[in-house]
């Protein structure tokens, strides 16, 4: 299943809530008077004469040195041309998020109502104090070429235009890499360039660098080949003119090593593939129908090297793997420019990246056994956690050998784990998962389709090809409601289990349901009366194989959502217990909390069932579990029930899980300040680093903790996930947002992908 999109949905994720997609946030105390006198007046002037004195000082005392602006005039937009600087603004923002989350770098988007170069350059030199990097957008050729030089020559800051440089340094790295698998020279190979924009002189100018022959290179443009009986060439479109006697793009792929479409559609036929030399390495960039499609592509030309703009097909080039990080190196040495050697680094890093073994989470996130090194691997995945440590320390590093750096670095391994440490895992743990999912979407029973909440979350996890809901409730209602509010959910399944049609399939789960239960109160009639509610029909469902998985709990209480589903799909064979857990989103990354919703009173036992269960779980999303048990008492420091229960599950869980990082008792502020754990308790198993997973000595103190993290830490809650069913069963806190409900979609595929790996 692919990610679709809507004009609805697209422009509902821009205008929901707080419109747009970023916001500034303090970064120093701001609650009492004295922090504001700190702040502002008169606090604040002790910075500005340091920085009077010392203009250096700026990155000092401000946010210069992390600040980039995100720049353009709207005149060159995605693929919509000149639209404005207001039109282009929503564009420039996505642009401002990516550096965020990627790289921790803040933006500010700069939307200006200037076409001429000298406006344009005379603007961003004016405002260009405020920043630490300028990254160009979207403005069109040939002035986004003047604009960048001009800017060069004149500001003392990082300067790139991404458009016109974040390809060139992708499609460079995989170059490189495709060379070397054919046994190809660089200084020998033939490249055609179909489109002679921004992008693609970028890219033809770099590919030099790299050592391709000026005389070896042939650009195209919609107009043909640039050769010498042009006369309508700018003075950017000259530097490529070929003396070849050809005039267009069929006659330039002839014999061509490599094909690179910065162009249209399907430009490239395949009889036009079949005349290029042994291995061709082509690279269709047009987004999102590429100048010759992968499938077409590879049909054609078995030995071909394919890559193309698309995330659904290997060797995807996609900014993202660039810019972020080359800004990031850039801004750490405090560089006074991005140079050409710094690109060309950025380049290498990447195509070196793609040589070394691929991280377990990447091969998971796209489903692949073990993804290495080949025709189909020449490029690093987005998701890779590796791209920050490996581009930003190129490029830091080519920014210093070339003298452009104003702060070296001279500890590179503290740097690496600087970077590291910038991210936490927050919102790659939810990219990750996605991804995870939609590798495998699974069907997935709502059992509450009668509610907007629900159903808005089912057309958000087709739209993002994580799940096949199957919509449970009275057909009409659920009908009306999706006309209502004009949902794309019309061709989704629909079970309504009080209708006629569903008789068969309610007897049948009466009987399974009456034999499980018929000692315990249970008779037929009743049975058969329980399936009409969808809280008993759902897990049936699930039980039976109809469905892979089920969420439910939106508009009912935990216990009356979890009960049925205990009767009907019962633990899983290893399984003692049923237990709950949270994920907890912060600033510091993320946490998990178990159990805060099943087991009331655990003892000893139970205890150390729930922390297999979570730790198996944790692992199931990539992360290694470092887990804290709590108590009031610090290893032995207090005595009480507690504290020697707690005391007795974690001596069980050293002696027989050795391999797990685990420690208790404990109080929880030992559990997340290392350095009051490492001076007070240096034995603990902890010492190397905080727990990302808490043990909560009963359900009320786990169930209590959660709660107060949501709403007076600002965590974001994941959860309840159970653990131990033998099935993908999952509760959701009553009123959950439609977010939740996707992120517990999101949990309920996984756990079904798992069961059915078990189960194999």
């Amino acid at each position: 299943m692919k990610p679709s999109l809507s004009k609805k949905n697209a422009l509902a994720y821009h205008s929901e809530g707080r419109p747009g997609k970023i916001e500034v946030i303090p970064t120093k105390p701001h609650n009492s008077q004295h922090d504001l006198t700190m702040a502002y007046s008169p606090g604040v002037a002790e910075p500005c004469l340091e920085i009077k004195e010392n203009p250096e000082d700026v990155y000092k005392y401000t946010a210069k040195g992390n600040l980039v602006a995100v720049i353009s005039n709207g005149t060159a937009v995605l693929g919509l041309g000149d639209i404005g600087p207001e039109a282009g603004k929503p564009v420039m923002e996505g642009k401002g998020l990516l550096f965020k989350i990627y790289s921790d770098i803040d933006v500010f988007d700069i939307e200006i109502n200037n076409k001429t170069v000298e406006g344009m350059v005379d603007t961003i030199c004016s405002i260009s104090p405020t920043f630490g990097g300028i990254n160009l957008e979207d403005i069109k050729a040939p002035e986004c070429f003047d604009v960048e030089n001009q800017l060069k020559e004149r500001l003392k800051i990082p300067v790139m235009h991404d458009d016109q440089h974040g390809t060139a340094i992708i499609t460079s790295a995989g170059l490189l890499n495709a060379v070397e698998l054919t046994g190809k020279k660089i200084g020998e190979i033939k490249v055609v360039v179909n489109g002679a924009g921004a992008s693609a002189i970028s890219c033809s100018k770099l590919y030099i660098s790299l050592g391709v022959k000026p005389e070896n290179l042939v650009m195209v443009d919609s107009k043909g080949v640039l050769n010498r009986s042009r006369t309508d060439l700018n003075k950017w479109k000259q530097q490529f003119v070929t003396d070849r006697d050809i005039t267009t793009l069929a006659d330039a792929v002839k014999g061509a090593d490599m094909f690179l479409g910065l162009s249209v559609a399907g430009v490239l036929t395949p009889e036009m593939l079949l005349t290029m030399a042994d291995n061709p390495i082509v690279f269709a960039l047009a987004n999102p129908v590429p100048e010759i499609s992968y499938e077409l592509a590879t049909a054609t030309r078995k030995d071909v090297i394919m890559g193309t703009g698309r995330s659904d097909y290997p060797n995807q080039v996609n900014n993202v793997l660039g810019f972020p990080y080359i800004f990031r190196g850039a801004l750490d040495v405090r560089a006074t420019a991005i140079n050409e050697e710094m690109k060309l680094a950025a380049a290498h890093a990447l195509a070196d990246l793609a040589k070394l073994p691929v991280p377990e989470e990447v091969n998971i996130a796209y489903q692949i056994t073990n993804l290495k090194f080949g025709r189909e691997y020449i490029i690093p995945k987005p998701s890779d956690p590796r791209l920050i440590t490996h581009i930003s320390t190129a490029v830091a590093r080519a920014a210093m050998e070339t003298g452009v750096a104003r702060k070296p670095i001279t500890d590179w391994d503290a740097y690496r784990d600087e970077l590291t440490k910038r991210l936490g895992l927050n919102k790659p743990l939810i990219r990750q998962i996605k991804a995870m999912a939609r590798k495998d979407p699974k069907r997935v029973a709502f059992a509450e389709a009668e509610n907007y909440k629900i159903l808005k979350a089912a057309e958000i996890v087709i739209d993002e090809g994580i799940a096949i809901p199957v919509l449970i409730g009275n057909r009409e209602i659920i009908e009306n409601l999706i006309s209502q509010h004009d949902l794309e959910l019309h061709n989704v399944e629909i079970i309504d289990p009080k209708a006629p049609e569903e008789k068969e399939r309610r007897e049948l789960f009466a009987k399974q349901f009456y034999e499980k239960r018929k000692r315990r109160g249970v008779t037929m009639n009743a049975a058969l009366e329980m399936m009409t509610h969808r809280n008993y029909f759902c897990p049936s469902l699930v039980e039976n194989g109809y469905v892979d998985a089920m969420i439910s709990g939106l508009t009912s209480s935990y216990p009356a959502t979890i009960r049925p589903a205990l009767r009907i799909i019962g633990k899983k064979k290893d399984a003692t217990i049923v237990s709950g857990m949270y994920i907890m989103l912060t600033k510091k990354g993320p946490f998990f909390f178990a159990d805060t919703t099943v087991n009331m009173n655990p003892d000893a036992d139970k205890l150390v069932e729930i922390t297999r269960q979570a730790a198996a779980t944790i692992r199931q999303f990539n992360v290694e579990p470092r887990i804290a048990m709590l108590s009031y008492s610090n290893f032995g420091s207090v005595e009480g029930r507690i504290p020697i229960m707690v005391r007795e599950a974690v001596e069980k869980l050293h002696k027989e899980c050795p391999d797990l990082i685990v420690d208790g008792e404990m109080q929880a502020n030992f559990a997340l300040n290392n350095e009051m754990l490492r001076e007070n308790f240096p034995f603990s198993k902890l010492i190397d680093g905080p727990a990302n997973t808490l043990i909560f000595p009963y359900l009320t103190a786990g169930n209590i903790a959660y709660k107060l993290m949501q709403e007076m830490g600002g965590a974001e809650a994941i959860g309840p996930i159970l653990m131990g069913l033998s099935k993908s069963v999952h509760i959701l806190q009553m009123g959950s947002g439609v977010m939740e409900i996707v992120n517990m979609v999101t949990i309920a595929v996984i756990d079904a992908q798992r069961n059915e790996v078990n189960e194999k």
